[in-house]
């Protein structure tokens, strides 16, 4: 088998399983695992597989992101905490800013229910996960779905973003660095991301370390715009501390 063939299946594994195992490629391939290593090696230059101890996870691009069963069950515990601590900051907002994915889908439903709140929202599992709170008024964005998130984009929702100015966003993303800021896979979704930044007066980024240190395909927004980033204590003290120099406060939960 030829390199560049051995490589493309070691990354289609990694995009249909969520990561690979430097033995199991082997195995399945029958080469070395250090041919496998310098596999990985390659395709994390390419900025298309992420290195971890003992094998590598996809990175999302304009061409390949995860689903919402995948999103669901990956780092579940360490997204519940996040989305509890996220929660815990939002002061005195009364209107707040849901973006699409789990982790804010979990911030959502981590909310007080003890006090009126608006919440404005192109995801529908967000959406739905509110409906049935008598203290919340979700504000549904409406736009063009996307079947892969469950969540609007496109100029309508773009449209009714740009009428509102809101206390608090919850924004996720696929991958942050210091060097690219914010990043996601498509522009549509993108456009709705920076919108939201730009109509709110704070904003919590809210994600899992396997995020960091990942660039994707559509910048939406810099580290400097947000007054925390939330995530897990997967991301070490000493990469914490780099990006609190670029202004956020980092909580590791």
């Amino acid at each position: 088998m030829q390199a560049d063939e051995r490589q493309r299946r070691i990354l289609a594994r990694a995009r249909a399983n969520g990561r690979v195992e430097v033995g199991d490629v082997a195995a399945e391939l029958a080469v070395a695992p250090e041919t496998v290593r310098r596999d990985l090696k390659l395709l994390d230059q390419h900025g298309l597989v992420r290195r971890t101890h003992g094998g590598a996870v996809p990175v999302e691009t304009a061409g390949y992101e995860t689903g919402i069963a995948y999103r669901a069950t990956s780092h579940l515990p360490e997204k519940r905490r996040i989305a509890r601590a996220a929660a815990d900051r939002l002061g005195d907002a009364e209107t707040v800013f849901i973006d699409e994915g789990f982790t804010p889908q979990l911030v959502a439903e981590s909310l007080p229910t003890d006090r009126p709140l608006t919440v404005v929202t192109a995801s529908l599992p967000a959406a739905a996960a509110l409906s049935g709170t008598p203290s919340v008024t979700v504000l549904l964005l409406g736009g063009r779905l996307r079947g892969h998130t469950l969540a609007t984009v496109d100029h309508w929702v773009l449209r009714m973003l740009g009428e509102m100015v809101i206390d608090l966003a919850y924004i996720g993303a696929n991958g942050i660095s210091r060097e690219h800021g914010l990043t996601t896979p498509d522009p549509a979704v993108g456009a709705v991301k920076a919108k939201a930044v730009a109509v709110s007066r704070r904003r919590v980024f809210a994600g899992v370390h396997t995020k960091f240190g990942v660039s994707s395909f559509s910048r939406f927004a810099d580290i400097a715009d947000f007054e925390a980033i939330v995530t897990d204590t997967g991301l070490s003290t000493a990469d914490g501390q780099r990006y609190a120099v670029l202004g956020p406060r980092v909580v590791r939960v």
